[in-house]
């Protein structure tokens, strides 16, 4: 069996990801908002993925104001689907006798 990818496998790096893989893009408030992380631990976790090559930052101004965008990449993305499929695999054998109220069943 695989191991899990140590990058994403932090908490704060899984949370960017997964929310990066819904939309197209998002900025660093965006992110700091929906991950309820901090400035300077969500700018070190998003440079962290930049250094691996799961998302691609964009530094601009908007307004006289600067501006983060980060956006996943296709590495990002495989690695994400990768990591998801590897999890799914460790968990799997307590999935078989559990049921999880509220858990989608594609999980399981």
């Amino acid at each position: 069996m695989k191991d899990l990818d140590p990058i994403i496998h932090s908490q704060l790096r899984l949370a960017v990801l997964s929310l990066l893989m819904s939309m197209e893009e998002a900025d660093f408030m965006f992110l700091m908002e929906k991950t309820g992380s901090s400035t300077g631990n969500l700018s070190v976790q998003i440079t962290k993925l930049l250094e691996a090559g799961y998302i691609d930052v964009e530094k601009t101004f908007r307004n006289k104001r600067p501006r983060t965008v980060c956006r996943m990449t296709e590495a990002g993305r495989e690695a994400f689907v990768a990591y998801v499929a590897t999890l799914k695999q460790l968990v799997a054998p307590a999935l078989d006798d559990v049921v999880f109220p509220g858990v989608m069943p594609a999980l399981c």
